[in-house]
């Protein structure tokens, strides 16, 4: 199994948490409540996280290939709806569990 763990900083992570989870959800399963979205990706599981100061994500794949298809994902989709705070600086630590 290969994981990711990732963050961003942003003031407005739990606003983020909710826009990525919503829109997800209109392709894959998602569970969300006030702090943790669970979102089932078809190349594996992610929990993305708001914190105060940052959202966080932790992803698992069968494939390495998951795991860099997930983040890209991911990139894609928060790059959009956080234009205003561009450039965003993703922190990614994968590894194998």
């Amino acid at each position: 199994m290969f994981t990711t763990k990732g963050s961003v900083k942003t003031d407005k992570a739990a606003k983020y948490l909710v826009q990525l989870c919503k829109h997800f959800a209109h392709k894959v399963e998602v569970d969300l409540d006030e702090t943790t979205g669970n979102v089932a990706f078809p190349m594996g599981p992610c929990i993305i996280t708001a914190h105060e100061d940052r959202l966080a994500f932790a992803g698992q794949s069968h494939k390495r290939e998951g795991i860099e298809a997930m983040k890209g994902v991911i990139v894609v989709h928060l790059d959009k709806f956080a234009w205003r705070e561009a450039p965003l600086d993703y922190q990614w630590e994968d590894g194998e569990a």
